[in-house]
């Protein structure tokens, strides 16, 4: 049960560490504006690759990379984690048929429509999928589907988004550090940067995202080895698309809790 005197938002994602190296200061900063947060996360990371020197093994990866997005989720200020029990498809090869990416779409729309009708979001954030990957697109594409079918009515959806401004400074530190990469001749990855509809400062929360990120010990951070300034851009400031109600144009949002400049209340999100 919630809290039905707070506004409610999930983030609903594919592996664990995708609540905290891809949305991990929104979710801070939605808790701090009063909100209760939850994750949905549709699987356990099985085709992750251990960090190096981290001591684990594939067998132990599931349980550990569990274990690490719960205690992230908490230290985001999260009330509630589900897992869908989908298998990691992996970054290439034919996807099996219990994985993610393999399972047929409906299957995995329905797992996010119930977490949707029993935890009630007025909120929710799913990633975008602008990395390619291909467990990020299927459940971005399950998430937006089931935002739309569900008995409760979402009334804000987001993408999370990476801009390709803040991609493309991210190419040129590759190159000038690795120019034998293959990243440093890749086309700049991302939304595009007029696509991007909210722009939250989250950078009141930076240093404890931070925390949250080394909980995730299993996995090579995305942000390590980046210089201060371009590792501040990535953490301090959240970059979303609105899907849910449609953007029409105008000024750029500040919050995604906030419906026409005011805080969200809990009478935001009704049934259908």
């Amino acid at each position: 049960m919630t809290d039905e005197s707070r506004p409610r938002l999930t983030v609903v994602v594919a592996h664990p560490d995708d609540e905290t190296f891809g949305c991990g200061s929104l979710l801070l900063h939605a808790a701090a504006a009063g909100a209760t947060t939850a994750v949905c996360c549709a699987t356990r990371g099985e085709a992750g690759e251990p960090a190096p020197g981290s001591g684990i093994t594939t067998e132990q990866l599931p349980a550990v990379r569990e274990r690490e997005l719960r205690t992230a989720a908490a230290m985001l200020g999260v009330s509630r984690v589900d897992l869908l029990g989908f298998a990691d498809s992996g970054l290439a090869g034919e996807a099996a048929p219990r994985t993610l990416a393999g399972a047929p779409l409906d299957e995995v729309t329905e797992r996010v429509r119930a977490h949707i009708e029993d935890f009630r979001p007025h909120v929710l954030v799913t990633l975008d999928a602008g990395d390619g990957h291909r467990d990020h697109a299927r459940v971005r594409d399950a998430a937006l589907a089931a935002a739309r079918t569900a008995r409760w009515r979402v009334e804000r959806v987001y993408l999370h988004c990476l801009p390709q401004a803040l991609m493309r400074r991210w190419l040129d530190h590759v190159a000038r550090e690795n120019p034998g990469s293959p990243y440093a001749r890749a086309d700049v990855p991302g939304t595009p940067d007029e696509l991007i509809t909210t722009v939250v400062d989250t950078g009141a929360h930076l240093a404890a995202r931070e925390r949250a990120i080394a909980v995730h010990a299993s996995q090579v951070s995305p942000y390590e080895g980046l210089p201060a300034d371009l590792r501040h851009a990535f953490l301090a400031t959240d970059h979303l698309r609105r899907i849910e109600p449609p953007w029409t144009g105008g000024e750029r949002e500040r919050d995604v809790l906030a419906v026409d400049g005011r805080p969200s209340t809990a009478g935001v999100g009704t049934p259908t």
